[in-house]
């Protein structure tokens, strides 16, 4: 496999208005300037010299509270292995920690290794029908991002992943998937008994809004939903603290508990699915 070059992508400056999305008159614009924060991302390759705390720390965000049920050691160094495959995003160069991390697993090849024993009974308990028997190839889609990093970045590490597998393919490389298997993160609203800012406190769920309704914490996980075969909404296995979602209602009036998700999608539609998700994340 050839070594890709780490070529720096300078993302649109992001503007941040206090009175973003209102009209304003002439005199409160001198009051409303808007802050520019100019970010150059960069995309690393996987190093083991480097990576291996800041990618736990990820790896620890992604699984939530059920990330004491995998040795996250083991997952991290088995990812940077593969330091070919794979991206990490940095924005301070490459011995900084990643700010966003996607890769690929291959379940058969390392069927052997403890880690990835545990993740595959544990995603089977989870959603057992998205999980094809063999003789299906399944390739595991681990990625996660801080949630302040713009969607932009991502689009261009699902493109960097098609591009080294097919690398890794001309190599006989065990990269030809049937399938793949996205992990991601959502979130469902919960009645809560704590009064929203301003409020007293009330005991009726919020007019309109489903316990059921299912919201992302990543527009991308969204977008690559509609490309799946099947996808599933789990909860996850370790118990929280009864006050748990109340703590992470962000100011608002309902609570929010954190869930799991798994997209299955077939391999001849994932670069289709890439494609979208990179009109959607440019808003075209």
């Amino acid at each position: 496999m050839g070594k890709r070059k780490q070529d720096p992508e300078e993302l649109p400056d992001a503007p941040v208005s206090k009175g973003k999305g209102k009209k304003q008159d002439d005199e409160s614009d001198s009051d409303e300037d808007m802050d520019i924060v100019n970010v150059e991302f960069e995309w690393f390759d996987p190093n083991p010299e480097v990576d291996f705390h800041g990618l736990k720390t990820l790896l620890r965000q992604l699984l939530d509270v059920d990330h004491q049920l995998f040795d996250l050691s083991e997952l991290a160094d088995l990812i940077l292995s593969q330091p070919l495959l794979g991206s990490m995003v940095k924005v301070d160069g490459m011995e900084t920690d990643p700010y966003a991390f996607l890769t690929v697993l291959n379940l058969e090849t390392h069927k052997d290794k403890k880690v990835i024993r545990d993740l595959h009974a544990y995603l089977s308990k989870k959603a057992p029908e998205l999980l094809p028997a063999a003789p299906a190839q399944i390739g595991l889609i681990l990625t996660e991002r801080f949630i302040n990093m713009p969607a932009d970045i991502v689009p261009p590490m699902y493109e960097m992943l098609i591009e080294e597998m097919e690398w890794a393919l001309e190599e006989k490389e065990p990269y030809a998937f049937t399938h793949y298997l996205v992990l991601s993160k959502v979130y469902s609203e919960i009645a809560s008994s704590l009064p929203a800012v301003g409020q007293p406190p009330s005991k009726k769920k919020k007019a309109g809004k489903s316990e059921e309704e299912t919201f992302y914490f990543h527009p991308e996980d969204e977008m690559l939903r509609r490309h799946t075969v099947n996808h599933a909404v789990f909860d996850y296995d370790t118990p929280v603290d009864e006050g748990a979602s109340d703590a992470k209602r962000a100011f608002q009036e309902m609570g929010i508990k954190p869930q799991g998700h798994l997209a299955l999608i077939e391999a001849s539609k994932f670069k289709g699915a890439v494609e979208a998700l990179k009109s959607f994340v440019k808003g075209e």
